[in-house]
């Protein structure tokens, strides 16, 4: 009789979270010039971006990567201390305004330091901490940070998300794992470069493709280090479409999304069903 009362109980809270789930919404994307090392400077830009993003009845918000002090790596520790601040000023936000909220922020733990995306749900509650796994040796990402160990999805008020940054577009394996997940979308904040932007858009839109889910990638513009970011951030659908591109310009975009495109999509091309996991897992 327990287990029959405990079943019961996990399919009410199942049935429950598919009736909050907002099956149409408005995603979008931020960009601008992450200035190193001012925290308050950047978190003002991103506010702002967000009012102009809530005028328009957007729901979901996505930020570049280590918005509040950008790679300001020999300062971490300091700018590290204010990341809760900061969280619980974008959670005020979201709460006030029903918008859910990602971005990249240093987090410490004990003598660590991790790149870690936070995802603040539209009740102002924190669902989600994901710590980057994949760190970006050419600009030695592995002599300030530690890599996470977890792969994270976020059972959100849209249906389930998975978390990315930026060097992660490169390991499909990642993105596959979050697809065996049953992820509707992917978020990613990413400071991307110019000199490679193309390939920016060709793995946001093949990771988009091969999974059969919507991406919402925010990427940074201007310039640090002599490092020239191109913004371009993109939302794509699970077929591929670009429904939106920022272009090069600081700002924000932003889509509708039906998260029905994506049952539609796995079930025109059945990539689930056809896979050989008896193959290769």
């Amino acid at each position: 009789m327990l287990r029959v009362f405990w079943s019961n109980v996990r399919l009410l809270k199942i049935r429950n979270f598919k009736k909050r789930v907002k099956k149409n919404f408005k995603a979008g994307a931020i960009q601008f010039d992450v200035k190193n090392g001012l925290n308050e400077t950047n978190l003002n830009t991103a506010l702002g971006s967000l009012e102009t993003l809530a005028s328009e009845n957007v729901s979901l918000a996505v930020l570049p990567e280590m918005f509040s002090c950008s790679f300001d790596n020999e300062n971490l520790k300091e700018h590290a201390e204010i990341t809760n601040k900061i969280v619980e000023r974008l959670s005020f936000f979201a709460r006030e305004n029903q918008m859910a909220i990602v971005g990249t922020l240093p987090e410490k733990e004990k003598d660590l330091i991790y790149n870690t995306m936070v995802f603040i749900d539209v009740d102002g509650k924190l669902k989600g901490r994901y710590r980057k796994l994949h760190l970006f040796r050419l600009t030695g990402e592995h002599l300030y940070y530690t890599g996470g160990n977890k792969i994270v999805m976020v059972d959100s008020s849209f249906g389930r998300i998975g978390l990315m940054i930026c060097y992660d577009l490169r390991f499909p394996e990642l993105a596959r794992s979050l697809f065996l997940k049953k992820a509707q979308i992917v978020v990613v904040s990413a400071q991307w470069p110019e000199s490679r932007k193309d390939h920016w858009k060709t793995l946001v839109k093949a990771r988009a493709i091969e999974n059969q889910m919507f991406m919402i990638c925010s990427n940074r513009t201007g310039t640090d280090d002599q490092l020239q970011f191109p913004g371009m951030s993109m939302i794509v659908d699970p077929m591929g479409i670009v429904l939106a591109d920022a272009g090069s310009d600081d700002g924000s975009i932003f889509a509708e999304i039906e998260i029905k495109l994506v049952e539609n999509a796995r079930t025109e091309i059945p990539c689930s069903t056809d896979r050989r996991h008896d193959i290769y897992g």
